[in-house]
């Protein structure tokens, strides 16, 4: 007997990922510039625009941007990677490390591992985003260990 879930995936991509800032503009700003996105939506809450929303030019995702002090416990995420996003190539990563270097916007460069390539780029506030080229397989199970000698894995 055959489910609604064994032929249709439950969930098809993600609709957003938020992120708390510190300084709404300067992040629309940047967020607009180094992602390519588009100011698409705001919130205001008691007079005050808190949150943003950002939509890639293909409407195939979103950012939504959200003020620090009006986030439940303030969180701040420096240095963590809470999001980590698909390019469409490996020459993407080299056009978005490309005009982060342009824009004078710090990024780790291309590194590139055994499970596929991948740069890091600190948002104004110091989330991390990371963007993942794939050349693994995924359809297996795999271990990536942090070596002192760089990154090792194995795939079972």
């Amino acid at each position: 007997m055959s489910t609604q879930t064994e032929t249709h995936p439950l969930i098809t991509g993600i609709a957003q990922v938020k992120l708390p800032v510190t300084d709404l503009p300067r992040s629309v700003s940047w967020y607009c510039e180094v992602l390519d996105l588009r100011h698409w939506i705001e919130f205001v809450e008691e007079g005050e625009v808190c949150g943003a929303g950002l939509i890639d030019r293909s409407g195939a995702f979103n950012i939504a941007l959200r003020l620090r002090q009006r986030c439940a416990g303030h969180p701040v995420l420096t240095g963590f990677d809470v999001v980590a996003f698909t390019p469409s190539s490996r020459f993407a990563l080299d056009v978005l490390a490309g005009r982060c270097s342009r824009l004078g916007v710090t990024h780790s460069g291309i590194a590139d591992g055994p499970e596929g390539s991948r740069p890091d780029i600190p948002d104004p506030d110091g989330t991390v985003l990371r963007f993942y080229h794939f050349t693994a397989p995924t359809t297996g199970f795999t271990t990536v260990e942090a070596t002192p000698e760089g990154m090792v894995a194995s795939t079972v």
